[in-house]
């Protein structure tokens, strides 16, 4: 089985892209790997930040890996939060203060419509390959559900009568921006084998 790290502490996206992927490889966090470092999000786009930790692992421990780095991105508040997603309110990352503060800059606005956007940095075999991820939607004037993380509890899908956050993993996985970019891995991956 093809060991693959996925460069993420966070165990909510590694289960999301474990439920994807499938048993044909043998996904691992940076923990699994003894990487306890914060890898550095210094680029000002999402495929920067997601190159930035992929050639990290790559370069440090010499693993074929992949990362990600996934934004919100609102028209009417010129596309942001975006890049800064997790750290919109603050350095301390809390998606609580992430979404009030979002909310807040919304509230009056008509315009509420969104989209979360997903880019996959993958190096495999010492060559690099990205895969994007769109879903659009709209944010709600306030939270609903408990489920998922991050700006989940205001995010509704187009075409969709439940937030992220109201949603079973198994069917946020049917239309996520993570699945989309992940699908597009995956269909990558196992043209490899």
């Amino acid at each position: 089985m093809h060991k693959i790290v996925f460069a993420t502490n966070n165990q909510h996206k590694l289960t999301e892209v474990k439920a994807l992927l499938g048993d044909k490889f043998d996904l691992v966090g940076l923990d699994d790997i003894g990487c306890t470092e914060e890898i550095p999000e210094t680029a000002d786009t999402l495929e920067g930040n997601a190159l930035i930790k992929a050639r990290y692992v790559a370069d440090r421990y010499g693993l074929d890996c992949f990362a990600d780095d996934t934004g919100l991105e609102v028209p009417a508040l010129n596309n942001a939060p975006g890049v800064y997603s997790a750290r919109y309110a603050g350095p301390q990352k809390s998606a609580d203060d992430n979404v009030a503060k979002l909310l807040r800059e919304l509230n009056g606005l008509h315009n509420r419509k969104a989209h979360f956007r997903t880019v996959i940095a993958l190096i495999i075999e010492g060559k690099e390959h990205l895969f994007e991820g769109v879903v659009d939607g709209y944010i709600t004037k306030e939270r609903h559900g408990s489920e998922g993380f991050g700006y989940d509890p205001v995010f509704l899908p187009d075409g969709k009568d439940k937030t992220f956050a109201e949603m079973l993993l198994t069917e946020k996985n049917t239309i996520s921006h993570r699945a989309r970019a992940v699908s597009k891995l995956v269909n990558f991956l196992n043209k490899l084998q």
